[in-house]
């Protein structure tokens, strides 16, 4: 119960962030505004700071972990999560480019204030630059895998166990002064109100693109089972709501493993292996989100949407940065900052629009997250548990922290 609170509650000071912002763009002065984008510089150097410890503390450790549970089941069910990531991102992306120009997007800055110059820099420049900060992660769990180092791998878990921290102490409770900040400049400019109707449509745009990619999910699930999708998805009904509320994976695990224990189609081993570990990588939902999302704000505040080229690079990214995203509210836009600025080229302004937004939807994305899970569970039905292997070996355990 607390956790839930804590979510609302990061949800709430995001909003109340955003209101504030507005009202002090609308009345404030040229010189409040000074103040106010000292603070946003100051805040996004600190945000921005962090993203390349973000990714080594993330990426390196769920690399390590593969190591007591390397198993064909395994494998399996992180393929298909990161394939279903990739896919409905995909999806999202080629929608994006035959949708969004036809938004009526706002790109025009003409009439619009300008913001006043920043008359304090405290500038934090990152140890590393993204793409550095990612290979390092990936050599690092590697090589700590085939070289069996066990001081490194604490090491690893520790530093993961630092920067979550960090996260959820240092760069969480700044965000809504920094989204703030933002809203106050898109405000004082003018902006604003041309934009907002747009997020409101791709908002309805989205929750469409998840009820399409869940029929994906499911369809590929019942040819690879030969079993009756809806058989499964029929129970999630319970799930889903529990998931709008919460926010969380983690918090609705409990009902989500009682759905899929109903299905007579789905086995007690397959559902006790797979659901918990969905829980823990499976974010279909708030990957396509986050895409279009991001196409979006690129047309809005750049005047253009991203290369194909750099949009098949952050998709083919953003799958493993999903996989190992922390479990915090928003642990997926979080876990992607780092492609974000280093792939689409985002400045602090597209960050904190782009983190805001996400926030305002972050229970569909988690619900269709938590929904999709029982697909894979059923192509894992089907591909391991055909004629009632797991009952007879047993499937292995899996204990896992969810999102």
């Amino acid at each position: 119960m607390s956790k839930k609170k804590s979510e609302w509650g990061f949800i709430g000071q995001l909003l109340m962030g955003m209101a504030a912002g507005v009202v002090i763009g609308l009345l404030a002065n040229a010189s409040v505004m000074e103040v106010v984008c000292s603070i946003k510089h100051v805040l996004g150097q600190f945000i921005f700071y962090t993203v390349p410890l973000v990714i080594i503390a993330f990426i390196a450790p769920a690399i390590t972990k593969l190591k007591n549970n390397a198993n064909k089941m395994l494998s399996a069910g992180i393929s298909i999560a990161y394939l279903s990531a990739v896919g409905a991102a995909t999806m999202a992306c080629i929608a994006g480019y035959i949708i969004i120009p036809h938004l009526s997007v706002p790109t025009s800055v003409e009439g619009l204030r300008a913001l006043p110059e920043v008359t304090f820099q405290l500038n934090i420049p990152p140890i590393m630059s993204v793409m550095t900060a990612l290979v390092t992660a990936i050599i690092l769990g590697v090589t700590i895998l085939w070289t069996k180092a066990e001081l490194f791998e604490k090491a690893v878990l520790e530093f993961e166990a630092i920067m979550l921290k960090v996260i959820q102490k240092m760069v969480i409770p700044v965000l809504p002064l920094f989204i703030a900040a933002t809203f106050a400049g898109l405000a004082y400019e003018g902006s604003l109100t041309k934009q907002l109707p747009v997020f409101l449509k791709i908002i309805v745009l989205v929750l469409a693109g998840h009820a399409i990619w869940l029929t994906v999910l499911y369809s590929i699930a019942g040819f690879i089972s030969g079993k009756n999708p809806l058989e499964v998805v029929k129970h999630y009904g319970p799930a889903y709501l529990t998931a709008v509320g919460t926010m969380s994976s983690a918090a609705t695990l409990p009902v989500a493993l009682s759905c899929a224990k109903q299905s007579s189609v789905l086995s007690k081993e397959t559902a006790e292996f797979m659901v918990p570990l969905g829980a823990t990588i499976h974010l279909c939902g708030s990957v396509l989100t986050e895409t279009f999302f991001a196409m979006t704000i690129s047309l809005m505040l750049y005047g253009h949407m991203p290369a194909m080229s750099t949009m098949f690079l952050f998709i083919i990214l953003f799958g493993v940065f999903a996989i190992g995203a922390p479990g915090v509210p928003g642990g997926t836009v979080m876990a992607s900052l780092g492609i974000v600025v280093g792939v689409l080229q985002f400045d602090p302004a597209g960050v904190a629009l782009l983190v805001a937004i996400f926030a305002l939807q972050d229970s569909f994305g988690t619900a269709c997250n938590v929904t999709g899970d029982g697909a894979i569970t059923l192509m894992l039905e089907g591909m391991f548990n055909k004629h009632g292997e797991l009952a007879e070996h047993g499937a292995e355990p899996l204990h896992i922290d969810g999102k």
